[in-house]
């Protein structure tokens, strides 16, 4: 058996190892860091930061780093250079991991690459309480993600003895903690930064980054020892991939643009739908003016309440045989989020005298995207954390994230295209991206079967006694 693989001696709690709940917990609370700068970013600077030119001018290197985009873009309008920051935001949270995993695969151990990550998060959030080191902040907050996220999920596995049923469910539940910091974080930011400014806001954030470092802490006893880092001549790090693992390395590869053509139109309900909401939706329930940053927590309180029940259905469809695999549930689950991307394009058709479409549109864009959203992210996820070799997984799960990043990338170009093509158009150029990986990976689902089978190739290929005598626990 993989000596990484060991279940900690700890009674389960719900079913699942309690180093699970620890590491969903720290997860939680840098959901609702990540989250609250979702919700807010974009509309801080083009509704607040960028309309001042006298704070512009005190934010340290900003000159400098509007003259960078500008060079690559030509001339942007606030809203443009907002979606271009948002983006490149995003592709960096989401791109460092890849960095991140592999500093601790390979030198630091997950654990301290987890906590240096929770600091530098940290950090980041307070100093985004004052516009001068307002570029600085963005630095921290991307670096701290990579190493945080880079190192917290590949620990999954580790929770689970070899052939673990339970092991792709787990990452469901994961997610389910995802989204409910997604849930929570629009809502208490939001309404943070409405009554006492938007620094405020930020520093909220902050607190609870510092909150989740805790909970990792505390909870560590519940984890296994980390598999070391290598001394010299360590085997674990040093000896080859075999031809399984080799295949299962490339078939991870090939099936990224399947993950990236999701997150390119996911990154944009982060991004431009911010400002789609606020200038083409009547956000009014009644008397009641609904904050614009509220309708992102749509996006953590849908999923809370579907992954339950695609859990259940699931559970049925296996008593009966009948469960889709991994591949057929990924590729149904990016129809219907593009679909559900697709009908934003109609806002003009259902719009009011006012010009602007019912608050009800974008409700049901995110109760039914989110449903498709529970059978891709998580799927996806499951697939790059059990079918990685152990010694590439924290590196190989930073590929994946690495297609958010991608996604953020191509979403902040098109963002800066926004304002030269009708929001339908917008839409459903973003609906096709997607619905064409959906497409392609239900066409292509035999042949990842095959390639990425079930079990883990190093689950069997145990190190030899002499050999894992010489390892070392960090």
């Amino acid at each position: 058996m993989n000596s990484a693989a060991v279940a900690p001696s700890h009674k389960d709690l719900f079913g699942q190892p309690r180093g699970l709940w620890v590491l969903a917990g720290t997860e939680f609370w840098d959901r609702i860091s990540f989250h609250g700068m979702q919700a807010m970013l974009v509309l801080y600077m083009t509704g607040d930061l960028l309309v001042h030119p006298d704070r512009v001018s005190n934010i340290l290197g900003f000159s400098a780093y509007r003259g960078m985009i500008e060079g690559m873009t030509g001339p942007l309008s606030d809203i443009a250079l907002a979606t271009q920051t948002f983006g490149l935001y995003l592709a960096f949270v989401t791109g460092l991991p890849l960095v991140g995993g592999w500093i601790g695969d390979k030198f630091t151990g997950r654990r301290i690459a987890v906590g240096l990550g929770a600091g530098l998060m940290t950090a980041g959030h307070f100093c985004l309480a004052f516009d001068a080191t307002f570029l600085i902040a963005l630095i921290l907050l991307m670096t701290g993600a990579g190493m945080l996220r880079g190192n917290l999920s590949p620990q999954i596995k580790s929770l689970y003895a070899d052939g673990d049923a339970r092991e792709t469910n787990a990452f469901q539940y994961y997610y389910l903690a995802v989204n409910l910091g997604a849930f929570v974080a629009p809502i208490v930011s939001g309404a943070v930064a409405a009554i006492w400014g938007w620094h405020t806001g930020f520093g909220v954030a902050g607190f609870g980054m510092l909150i989740g470092f805790i909970v990792y802490l505390v909870g560590s006893a519940y984890l296994p020892a980390e598999r070391a880092r290598l001394m010299r001549g360590e085997v674990a790090e040093k000896r080859k991939l075999s031809a399984v693992e080799r295949r299962r390395v490339w078939g991870l590869f090939l099936l990224w643009p399947v993950p990236l053509a999701f997150w390119t139109a996911q990154a944009q309900v982060w991004n431009v739908y911010n400002v789609w909401l606020r200038d083409h939706v009547a956000m009014t329930v009644g008397s009641f003016n609904v904050p614009v940053p509220w309708m992102q927590s749509l996006d953590g309180l849908a999923p809370a309440a579907f992954t339950p029940l695609a859990l259940w259905i699931w559970a049925r469809q296996a008593r009966r045989g009948r469960e889709p695999d991994e591949f057929t549930k990924a590729g149904m689950g990016m129809l219907l989020f593009a679909a559900s991307v697709a009908m934003l394009g109609v806002g003009p058709w259902l719009a009011g005298s006012d010009g602007r479409a019912p608050i009800y549109l974008p409700v049901l864009f995110h109760v039914f995207s989110n449903y498709g959203a529970v059978f891709v992210a998580p799927v996806i996820l499951a697939i790059f954390a059990t079918r990685a070799p152990e010694q590439w997984r924290g590196t190989l799960v930073g590929i994946n994230s690495l297609a958010i990043s991608g996604g953020s990338l191509l979403s902040g170009r098109m963002g800066s295209l926004y304002e030269q093509m009708t929001p339908s158009s917008f839409w459903l150029i973003n609906a096709s991206i997607c619905g064409a990986g959906g497409v392609y990976i239900l066409l292509t689902r035999r042949f990842y079967a095959r390639v990425l089978d079930h079990k883990n190739a190093e689950d069997t290929m145990p190190l030899p006694p002499k050999q894992e005598a010489t390892v070392v626990v960090n």
